[in-house]
């Protein structure tokens, strides 16, 4: 029932001539995002220096969004690594640190920490760099409207005579940042504040909008906004609400309004959270497909926290059979998959990961993911490769002692021979009738390629 209900949303909101051309993130999208490795601080050169890095060695695998996260509006202090330094209020009401913004309320590039800004082009110069190399550009924003702006009554741009005071939800506040209000979608100027700063982000060239504070608690009316100030501008971009835990019960709204939301909260490396990833995506098993796609959170493989936001910097805290999991299980399941490491630091372990063409085939192609069980310490997930009769399996051990982990064919229809292909190792395995079985280590994967003979 879940299945047709989605079919019919996609039907209703696309029409009949629905194709995988014409839909915004038709598969899930694959990219990169500053948060993990920089927090709030990253700088234009870092951008630039990640896109470079992406051009030559991950777009020819399908790698091309680059996503410039939080903050960029607030200038660090050198050195500073804070990443949700809260405003103040000077004895005259105004806020500090003041976030740069123009003089319609909307909020505009630091120029210390993207210097082709400073004229006043906004992302538009760093956008087309990105653009210049065959890739997309994103940006983080926090729903709502900036506080200061709300103090200052900037006129909401495409009005006559409204000010953010008069559209602002003071009483919608975000818990860890307190920069916003929400918007009262009810209120007249509400959706013309939010059209005025996608038409400025279209104007820069941006791709893919990530909108947190919008999931927990799930904000339906200001979702709906965004994605009407999407269509108003006149360019596609990929919406993706954030942080998680979205209710499952929204699952319709959505899948009607959002490309792509967060499952849970902000994911980080740690194995206990992998596992609680598994039960997250169960709750969600059955709901993903083109155009609209359950989010793990980013790739916590590489380089992170160079500058915060969580720990010391450092190379990914999983090991080496944890980083299999992570990548195979984000690629059974179809998870946006998004790098957070800084890539220019990555070794040849992290470009393994992340050039295996026939793995994230798997992401890009598989269809219906489906966990098979989940018992005693392993777990199998599978998907299906239109238009044949194969299909993707995934084999984890996730107890605390190396294993044997099985799949039996007949629980997957598959009958006589089945020819089985290691992919991450590329390597055909062999004919097998009933079942396979392999010993996996502690916390490990395996990612096969079933195929009936």
């Amino acid at each position: 029932m879940k299945k047709l209900l989605v079919a019919l949303i996609i039907c209703t909101c696309f029409g009949s001539t629905l194709t995988a051309q014409n839909i915004i993130a038709a598969k899930p999208p694959m990219g990169w995002n500053s948060y993990n490795c920089f927090g709030s601080a990253v700088h234009e050169d870092e951008v630039k220096a990640n896109t470079d890095y992406m051009a030559k060695n991950l777009k020819a695998y399908g790698w091309e969004y680059i996503v410039v996260d939080f903050l960029w509006a607030y200038d660090n202090p050198p050195g500073s690594n804070i990443g949700n330094p809260f405003q103040m209020r000077l004895g005259d009401g105004a806020y500090v640190p003041w976030l740069t913004m123009d003089k319609w309320g909307r909020l505009m590039p630091q120029p210390n920490k993207f210097p082709s800004a400073f004229k006043g082009d906004g992302f538009k110069p760093l956008s087309d760099y990105v653009h210049s190399k065959g890739l997309k550009f994103g940006i983080h924003v926090m729903r709502g409207i900036p506080r200061q702006a709300v103090w200052a009554k900037s006129p909401v741009k495409g009005t006559n005579g409204i000010t953010a005071d008069m559209v602002a939800d003071t009483n919608s506040t975000c818990t860890w940042m307190n920069h916003m209000y929400g918007l009262n979608m009810s209120k007249p100027g509400a959706q013309e504040y939010l059209n005025s700063i996608l038409e400025l982000y279209a104007s820069w060239g941006v791709d893919f909008i990530k909108v947190d504070d919008l999931s927990r608690p799930y904000s339906a009316p200001e979702v709906e906004g965004y994605q009407k100030a999407i269509a108003n501008c006149g360019r596609p971009m990929v919406l993706s609400l954030s942080p998680g835990e979205t209710p499952v019960a929204q699952a319709v709204h959505a899948t009607k309004y959002a490309n792509m939301w967060r499952m849970a909260d902000d994911f980080w490396d740690n194995w206990k959270e992998i596992l609680h990833m598994f039960d997250y995506a169960k709750n969600w098993e059955g709901v993903g497909g083109p155009g609209h796609w359950p989010d793990c959170d980013m790739i916590q493989i590489g380089k992170l926290s160079k500058r915060g936001p969580v720990g010391q910097e450092r190379y990914s805290r999983f090991t080496e059979d944890e980083q299999y999991t992570h990548m195979t299980f984000w690629s059974i399941y179809r998870s946006p998959l998004m790098i957070g490491g800084n890539l220019p630091e990555n070794r040849d372990l992290e470009l393994k990961l992340f050039t295996n063409a026939e793995v994230l085939a798997v992401n890009q192609q598989g269809e219906n993911p489906k966990q098979l069980y989940k018992k005693d310490g392993a777990m199998v997930w599978y998907s299906h490769i239109p238009g044949n009769k194969d299909v993707y399996a995934a084999l984890f051990n996730i107890g605390d002692n190396n294993q044997k982990v099985t799949v039996d064919f007949a629980a997957l229809r598959l009958k006589g021979n089945v020819k089985v292909r290691n992919l991450w190792k590329k390597q055909d395995v062999g004919q097998f009738k009933n079942g396979y079985s392999q010993d996996i280590n502690l916390h490990g994967a395996i990612l096969l390629k079933l195929s009936p003979q």
